[in-house]
């Protein structure tokens, strides 16, 4: 009797843990050196918050020093955990940037050496590593760093990250989806429209089911119980071309089209202009993620000069956070004045003055409360208890 083959025996499986750092740097500027002198120590400037490996962080600078016992001789400089976080390990470096030209920057980096003790341990929302004696401060007001009155600091940070890696047998790559390509190619083409819209001087064309699966009001339209779905041509009021194609080409791509192709190079819209007015037909078709995608953009966009009729834009078609963001960013002291002198603000008080009295209650609020403008000004006047990591690698526990 023949003996069966053996089977081959299995290949031996294998895992392997790699540890890595998430990096990412952010410059933090600070103008008016000399004003921020006098604070006391232990008060500080902060950075605005910025994310490096899923965790939020800022940079404090303490003109007077973190400690009294140090009589304001010395500038203080921290890197804080301003997230939630339990043990978040990471390793630093801070740069004080020579201004001269000649690249003598001050370097304290963890990166690229041996740390007998491994990555820093920030072990709640607070914590800090840092220098209490950073630089004596007599030696930093004639040296290169300060020119002008302004310091200028690189913040890296490494967060520490672990994971397994296991053997794949195959991996296939899936391209990202090009749905809305092919629509968009579909609307530019012309091809199979059945639907003509009359805007202004315009003419544009589209497809009936595209635009009643995107828009409730264009599905009322055309399939709805008073619908008419033989339609063929639609005549458009108070929407201005520009901002007609562009929701268009957004129910297509569903994506924020690029305002310049639509406008050509010697249009006088401007791109606050465009999405301001692009917000509103988004309300009115039913568009929603198209009008919270031109509320972020009105947000990031946001001047003294643009504010005011961006807020009444906001109150109009109840748009809270963009209303939030527009009295915040109104209400900060070096905006107020500038806002004031606007074309827009004269709008404002004669279509919203209901708006005023919400502005009066922010502004309230901005100079009552110094913590509330921290990330725009840049004090922080409340303390909070915080783990202090020194450069000698000590960990104590104390109130900054």
């Amino acid at each position: 009797m023949a003996i069966p083959p053996q089977s081959p025996p299995p290949p031996p499986s294998w895992s392997r843990s790699v540890t890595e750092t998430v990096r990412g740097s952010h410059q933090f500027t600070v103008r008016g050196f000399s004003l921020a002198k006098g604070m006391g120590p232990g008060r500080h400037v902060a950075s605005d918050i910025f994310a490096v490996g899923g965790y939020h962080w800022a940079v404090y600078l303490y003109p007077d020093g973190k400690n009294p016992e140090d009589n304001a001789n010395y500038v203080s400089v921290f890197v804080a955990l301003a997230s939630d976080g339990a043990d978040v390990r990471a390793l630093f470096e801070l740069t004080l940037l020579d201004q001269s030209g000649r690249a003598r920057h001050k370097v304290h980096s963890h990166f690229d050496r041996a740390l007998q003790a491994g990555p820093y341990t920030l072990k709640y929302r607070g914590s800090m590593w840092g220098y209490k004696r950073f630089f004596r401060r007599s030696l930093l007001e004639t040296s290169d760093f300060l020119k002008n009155d302004c310091l200028v600091m690189n913040c890296t940070v490494g967060v520490v990250k672990s994971r397994i890696e296991t053997p794949k047998n195959v991996q296939i790559h899936v391209p990202p989806s090009d749905m809305g390509r092919c629509f968009k190619e579909l609307l530019s083409l012309g091809i199979g429209c059945d639907i003509t819209f009359e805007v202004g001087d315009e003419k544009v064309s589209a497809h009936k089911w595209i635009l009643a699966a995107r828009s409730p009001v264009f599905k009322a339209q055309f399939f709805g119980p008073i619908g008419k779905p033989d339609l063929c041509r639609v005549v458009v009021e108070d929407v201005e071309p520009i901002v007609f194609k562009a929701m268009v080409n957004f129910i297509y791509a569903d994506e924020l089209p690029s305002i310049h192709e639509l406008a050509g190079s010697v249009s006088m819209w401007t791109s606050t202009v465009v999405v301001q007015h692009l917000l509103a037909a988004a309300d009115r078709y039913g568009l929603d993620r198209l009008r919270i995608l031109c509320e972020a953009k009105l947000c990031d966009e946001l001047t003294p000069e643009t504010v005011a009729t961006t807020l009444a834009l906001a109150e109009q078609h109840h748009c809270t956070e963009l209303k939030s963001a527009c009295l915040k960013f109104t209400a900060v002291r070096e905006n107020l004045g500038v806002v004031m002198e606007t074309e827009g603000f004269n709008y404002l008080e004669e279509t919203c003055p209901s708006l005023l009295s919400d502005l009066l209650a922010t502004v309230a609020v901005v100079d009552d409360d110094p913590a509330s403008v921290n990330r725009k000004r840049g004090v922080c006047v409340n303390e909070t208890p915080v783990e202090s990591v020194e450069a000698s690698e000590r960990r104590t526990r104390r109130r900054v």
